[in-house]
């Protein structure tokens, strides 16, 4: 009686390790791949255990958006799911229709357009600190698809060698300041 009494007690104790739950976000300004200057945001969530706990920080893909544009893209590591075989670390693949690569960097398989952190083969999105680089080694085959009113943007960060430096927040999920700042869709209706 006495062990299945301290099991009771020691099941709650036990999960009450469980994780903290953050929203990292970023905005930037850059030249998209046309030559405007848009606003790129990035977000991704995660959830923390404590060192002493068995599992290990998890986190969701990381998006990239791009303002004016439909591109969504989502760079995985090699932990999550559909993370792609264009290659180690923290990726987003390209896709042979929509994407050409432009950039040639030693750190990034030939497959990868967009990564954080290129130099680190064993990056994890769970890990990204506040302060991290974004390499684009890609440009849309063609930035606007359709015509008139049925033209969808397509264009993204502009491909460079060199890696945008990005600062990112991290606040708890749920709290008010937890949602990613909008985009100003105003810019868009004047081209």
């Amino acid at each position: 009686m006495q062990s299945v009494r301290w099991t009771f007690l020691l099941i709650p104790a036990l999960l009450s390790g469980c994780a903290s739950y953050y929203t990292h976000y970023a905005m930037f300004p850059a030249e998209n791949s046309q030559g405007d200057v848009r606003q790129v945001r990035v977000s991704w969530d995660t959830a923390e255990y404590p060192g002493w706990w068995v599992q290990q920080d998890q986190a969701t893909s990381m998006k990239v958006e791009t303002q004016c544009s439909e591109r969504v893209w989502r760079l995985r590591d090699a932990s999550q799911e559909n993370a792609g075989a264009c290659g180690d670390g923290i990726r987003a693949c390209g896709d042979a229709g929509q994407d050409r690569r432009v950039v040639q960097v030693p750190a990034m398989a030939p497959g990868a357009c967009l990564a954080v952190n290129p130099e680190d083969p064993s990056a994890r999105v769970a890990t990204v600190g506040d302060s991290f680089e974004l390499l684009v080694a890609c440009q849309p085959v063609k930035p606007v698809v359709g015509q008139g009113d049925d033209a969808v943007n397509m264009s993204y960060p502009r491909a460079s060698a060199v890696p945008y430096t990005v600062y990112a927040r991290k606040v708890p999920r749920g709290s008010l300041r937890a949602r990613p700042p909008a985009f100003d869709e105003h810019v868009c209706e004047q081209k």
